[in-house]
């Protein structure tokens, strides 16, 4: 087949006040044409980055190499030639259509804006080419939501408008950066199928870049895995999930909850990734690599050519060692559920929540709750899951004191919300806290973590400066943070370590109830693995209880041991988690089980056929050998 897309040695180097960060080093792929490439990694290993500096969008950056499209460098052409060539030519969908749509703007001006850039169309002509695009990709009432902004659209209908807006020109090469993260797992499917559909009617070459294995796993041709900078493994679908060559490559798919047995302890990827401001003198990932050999400590790794066409930049010849997946541990289940047979939580009887909304004078009822019934067992992990918009962060709110309700009884640790008084709200707000989907937009940049940690101590327990900084360095080891960044900012830490702040500032009053909203929904699969091993561990020793949001179906499996299932404002199925997934009694549970993408990849044991072995590049300064 015909390469539409030639990247040879592509190299980013970015400025910053610490010195360069070289973001993507020497990375050569190529795509075919009418396929879908998949790139993949954990963030920050130079995805987004890779595909921005191929389109133009780093002005700022130094990038050297080569970026062939349909036979022109793109490297090589001029601003005003690569501004004709983005929505002509390639295509843009990205992760988060809010932020890349303009508020001020309707979404059908915005899609007719990109048609008069580069086509003189009278806007009639226009207007009815975006009218036809938006019900393409799944809009009803096109015409009407033509004059709608983006605010008055769901997350997947703005996703959905985002891709409208990529195919406005029919462009042969479409770059897609996360476009289903954060994404219901039916809205996720959804957009998967339409650009299925949008690639086999137009014979567009999609590049997918993305964290979500799963999604990969299903739809990609060949795949690309990145860290930091650097093309670890490239090749066939088949053989990247089947028979993973490089160890990072095998340690992503074994930090997936799809490969394990519910309940047991996840294997993440030990440690974290390198610094970008000094590139690696040896293999990236030589210092979370569990199976490092003596060859990995002394030369850079050679690039491994396989028989299927695969490469791999490790010592590893054949395939990389997989880890054996453990027994289940059936038995944590049974004593979580016995033990939270004795005492409820948390309890809501009849619950109904309506809205107002509208003009003054006109004014309508908009029913969110609907009767809903529900008990949290203390020392249970309670998985509520449903479709955007179905009610469950409403309920959630609820249950924590935040939302009053229209009609219908809240208990908490055994007290009624509607019937408590000032002073007993505040003792009430020790025994729920509440665990945010963005650890970073949920942290005040401006305080030190020792402070946003410490709150709890100081509003409820009046504990004097040395005492709360006693107490929070507990908990700060206790999560797995080092006491010694007690003074650091949140801009300081990884995702995965400000998620743990956010844990540990919910434990510090050990409350009877933990609300997770989304706690791992952005977070790559390594870092998700250490943080559900956490929140097991603690619920193990201390006996807490979670309500568990979420729309990754297969880490509800994993964490929790019942299962309630939202759809318009009401709990339409209720059972433990194994029942839901072997055998849901609604036809909406069954659709959301079947349009989960979270599936185990099959990772089979037989090695690799190796063709040859070509030696690493040279050093900048010639030499191989490291001491």
């Amino acid at each position: 087949m015909t390469s539409v897309l030639e990247v040879e040695q592509l190299s980013v180097r970015i400025p910053t006040e610490d010195g360069n960060v070289h973001a993507v080093q020497e990375v050569s792929f190529s795509v075919e044409a009418g396929t879908i490439f998949g790139i993949v990694g954990e963030s920050g290993s130079g995805k987004s980055v890779l595909t921005q500096a191929i389109s133009g969008l780093m002005p700022f950056a130094e990038i050297t190499g080569s970026a062939r499209f349909d036979g022109v460098d793109l490297l090589t052409m001029r601003p005003e030639e690569l501004q004709s060539m983005r929505g002509r030519r390639i295509g843009m969908i990205f992760q988060d259509p809010l932020s890349s749509l303009h508020p001020y703007y309707t979404i059908g001006s915005q899609i007719t804006e990109l048609i008069h850039a580069h086509e003189r169309v009278s806007p009639a002509a226009a207007k009815a080419r975006t009218i036809e695009l938006l019900a393409k990709v799944g809009i009803s009432d096109a015409g009407t939501r033509f004059s709608s902004y983006p605010h008055q659209f769901s997350g997947g209908m703005r996703q959905r408008v985002m891709i409208a807006m990529a195919l406005a020109l029919n462009p042969p090469l479409i770059i897609a950066d996360e476009p289903t993260t954060a994404l219901d797992v039916t809205v996720q499917a959804q957009i998967i199928e339409l650009l299925q559909e949008v690639q086999q009617e137009s014979g567009a070459t999609i590049v997918m870049i993305t964290h979500d294995l799963g999604l990969l796993s299903t739809i990609a041709s060949d795949v690309m895995v990145m860290y930091a900078g650097n093309r670890m493994e490239i090749g066939a679908r088949a053989e990247i999930f089947g028979r993973p060559a490089h160890p990072y490559t095998a340690g992503l798919l074994l930090s997936s909850p799809a490969n394990y047995t519910p309940g047991e302890e996840l294997v993440p990827i030990p440690g974290r990734p390198p610094s970008l401001l000094q590139p690696a003198a040896l293999c990236p990932f030589l210092e979370r690599c569990e199976s490092a050999v003596d060859d990995c400590r002394r030369l850079p790794p050679p690039v491994r050519v396989y028989a299927d066409g695969g490469r791999s930049a490790c010592w590893l010849e054949h395939k990389a060692p997989a880890t054996e997946r453990r027994p289940a541990t059936v038995a944590a289940r049974k004593i979580s559920r016995h033990r939270a047979a004795n005492v409820l939580a948390a309890s809501v009887q009849d619950v109904r929540l309506t809205y107002r909304t509208g003009p003054l004078g006109r004014r309508k009822s908009v029913p969110v709750l609907k009767g809903i019934d529900l008990e949290i067992h203390r020392g249970e992990t309670l998985g509520l899951v449903g479709e955007s918009g179905c009610g469950k962060t409403t309920l959630a709110r609820v249950i924590a004191g935040l939302a009053p309700v229209t009609e219908g009884v809240v208990t908490v640790a055994g007290a009624d919300l509607q019937y408590i008084n000032r002073a007993a709200w505040r003792r009430m707000r020790r025994e729920v806290q509440l665990v945010f989907q963005d650890p970073f937009g949920s942290l005040n940049p401006r305080r030190r973590v020792g402070s946003i940690i410490g709150d709890p101590y100081r509003i409820h327990e009046r504990l004097s400066g040395a005492q709360r900084r006693s107490r929070v360095q507990s908990l700060m080891e206790l999560v797995g943070l080092n006491p010694e960044h007690y003074n650091r900012f949140p801009s300081e830490f990884s995702g995965g370590q400000r998620q743990r702040i956010g844990i540990a500032r919910a434990l510090a009053l050990q409350p009877e109830l933990i609300i997770c909203d989304e706690p791992v929904s952005a977070l790559d699969v390594s870092i998700q693995a250490q943080i559900l091993n956490l929140l097991k561990s603690l619920q193990q020793e201390f006996g807490l209880t979670y309500l568990f949001i979420s729309h990754d179906l297969a880490v509800v499996r994993h964490i929790c041991d019942r299962i309630a299932v939202m759809d318009g404002g009401m709990i339409i199925e209720l059972a433990d988690a194994d029942s839901i997934y072997d055998a849901p009694q609604q036809e909406f549970t069954r659709t959301l089980l079947s349009a989960s993408m979270s599936r185990p990849y099959p990772i089979s044991g037989q090695p690799r056929t190796l063709v040859e072995s070509l030696s690493a590049p040279a050093r900048p300064d010639g030499v191989q050998e490291v001491a």
